[in-house]
């Protein structure tokens, strides 16, 4: 793998351990020669992810509408600043960079980034790992509720392991280069009667 998305907060939350997690994330993929991509903001948990990976010696790449560019604050200190005109282009120029997608903590922003992408690879239109850097247990009831959707009969086992979870970065990209997707039909088989 050579570069991961990793989707986060502008917001640093409520918990300095999602500060820390996100700083812990960008020094390990920028040690691990990965360049990083997300959200190109400067401020909360995306800020100090592009921070810390810069400090290590890695690349980022960030991509921000032309919108977002005052409101997140552009980081002016990227490899590679992508100045798009809408959020469909940056999430696509997003998917498009990248091996494979990290979440950390965030807000509707951040789950329906990696929502779109994991539904795409349901969906068999990119092969890429989707992780979830469950910092602090921060998605516990989220992973909860996918279990719900497999128990009612809304997704399949096997795509819902599609979405890899660790609680730190070294073994969540461990698992995002080992892993291989599923061969699997996207719509579940109707009940028996």
């Amino acid at each position: 793998m050579d570069r991961v998305c990793v989707f986060c907060g502008s917001s640093a939350g409520d918990n300095v351990a999602y500060e820390e997690g996100a700083r812990l994330l960008g020094r390990t993929l920028a040690g691990s020669g990965i360049t990083v991509v997300y959200g190109g903001a400067s401020v909360g948990l995306m800020g100090a992810l592009a921070d810390a990976a810069l400090e290590a010696g890695g690349e980022v790449i960030g991509v921000i509408p032309k919108a977002l560019q005052e409101r997140e604050i552009s980081h002016l200190s990227l490899t590679d600043l992508r100045v798009v005109g809408s959020m469909h282009e940056r999430k696509a120029l997003m998917s498009g960079l990248s091996d494979g997608f990290i979440a950390m903590p965030g807000g509707a922003g951040t789950l329906e980034e990696f929502f779109e992408v994991w539904t795409w690879a349901q969906l068999g239109e990119h092969g890429k790992p989707c992780g979830l850097l469950n910092v602090e247990g921060y998605y516990d009831p989220m992973l909860a509720f996918l279990d719900h959707m497999v128990t009612q009969g809304f997704l399949s086992k096997e795509h819902r392991s599609m979405v890899l979870v660790e609680r730190g970065p070294g073994p969540l990209l461990e698992r995002l280069s080992d892993y291989r997707p599923p061969n699997t039909p996207k719509w579940l088989s109707p009940r028996e009667t």
